[in-house]
């Protein structure tokens, strides 16, 4: 058999199995570098520019490395072997000035975006070249994670949705975002980057898309049992497409409060539900945490602290507020003087003050006996003989 004969069938399979990788990365679907979305698309353009930048410094040290290698091998006779070489201006200014060049232009080009692209600053574009449009009012939706499902409340529109989220094409959408009991995080790669969602606590995030269609969001922070199933559907749709499906949500079930709390207990791959009202308040009694009937809200008890005093004693109410924690002023009364920060006579009596203690001979007596042999130190009052021994 011929060397030919030999290889011929691994080239076969090879190439029979490039065409099948092909088709398998032909399925990937790189929303991350393919947005729709004017706030997701510069946060691409940040990406791309931030791996140019570091492309080169990575390309020119791995290809002078093959070539030094290549060039310096022991083969080479022509190669200047020169064994005192310890220092070069010349190649330190530019092992150092090239890298020293690109940090900076990283760091200013990362800073202007941070700022530009604050999840809280509103929009000042729909797209490059298109300003918003005088007295367009940015979509209003408050978005709350839950265990493992996401709901979305539309205040204006008085509607609220399950793993489904519907925006307008070309308008700004604010999101309110929060979370009832596990930090998660909203991710819509098609909008914009991700914001924690957090219980307790409400962030925020400006965004726009600008072509019709459909994709998908999640939540990229772990939260337990259900967290691969936490996606939800999302749909750019034209103005009167996205009128016609608030009116198809309206036809839903009221959501209150008892709903609500059956709605926040675990679950896992919970299908689309639609709500076709929303409780006046509904969110912000989330975010207080006090859903419930009779449990008091997070700003009312801080208010209440607040009118006792907020740990200042001089405008402190007894009887008001929750009581005090670590390092908080007493609401009766002042702190209690340390211990250490007493005089001897106003620590009162007992075993451990009212000892008298003989010192060790220190270095009056360098050879006594006592500074070598601890055993022989004074013993507590009351100590056995068999103690001391």
């Amino acid at each position: 058999m011929s060397l030919l004969d030999r290889f011929r069938p691994r080239r076969l399979l090879r190439c029979a199995i490039l065409p099948v990788g092909a088709l398998a990365l032909s399925g990937c679907n790189l929303v991350v570098l393919n947005p729709t979305g004017d706030v997701a698309l510069q946060q691409r353009n940040l990406i791309l520019i931030a791996t140019g930048l570091m492309l080169l410094i990575i390309v020119p040290v791995i290809v002078l490395t093959v070539l030094f290698a290549w060039h310096y091998r022991a083969g080479n006779k022509a190669a200047t072997y020169d064994p005192t070489f310890d220092h070069s201006t010349n190649l330190e200014l530019v092992i150092w000035s090239a890298p020293l060049l690109i940090i900076i232009a990283l760091g200013a080009v990362t800073w202007s975006s941070t700022h530009l692209l604050d999840p809280y600053r509103p929009l000042g574009r729909l797209s490059a070249g298109r300003p918003i449009p005088a007295g367009m009012k940015p979509l209003e939706v408050q978005a709350v994670a839950m265990d493992w499902k996401w709901m979305f409340i539309y205040p204006e529109q008085g509607v609220a949705t399950i793993n489904e989220l519907a925006v307008p094409v070309d308008r700004p959408v604010h999101f309110t975002i929060t979370s009832n009991t596990m930090m998660n995080t909203f991710n819509v790669p098609t909008m914009a980057g991700m914001v924690y969602a957090m219980p307790g606590m409400q962030s925020q995030l400006s965004a726009v898309i600008n072509q019709p269609g459909e994709s998908w969001g999640q939540s990229a922070n772990y939260s337990g049992a259900g967290y691969s199933d936490m996606r939800f559907g999302v749909h750019a749709l034209p103005n009167a497409q996205f009128d016609q499906w608030v009116g198809r949500v309206k036809a839903g079930a009221p959501l209150d409060a008892p709903t609500y709390i059956r709605l926040e207990q675990p679950s896992e791959k919970v299908p689309v539900m639609h709500f076709g009202s929303v409780t006046p308040g509904l969110f912000g009694r989330i975010v207080n945490r006090c859903v419930e009937a009779g449990k008091p809200c997070a700003a009312d008890i801080m208010a209440r602290d607040m009118a006792a005093g907020g740990g200042n004693p001089a405008e402190a109410r007894p009887g008001s507020g929750n009581p005090p924690v670590h390092e908080s002023m007493p609401m009766n009364g002042s702190k209690p003087t340390p211990a250490l920060m007493k005089r001897a006579e106003d620590k009162g009596s007992g075993p451990n003050v009212d000892m008298k203690r003989t010192p060790p001979p220190g270095q009056l007596q360098p050879g006594h006996q006592k500074n070598r042999n601890f055993s022989l130190l004074t013993p507590l009052p009351g100590a056995s003989a068999s103690a001391r021994a």
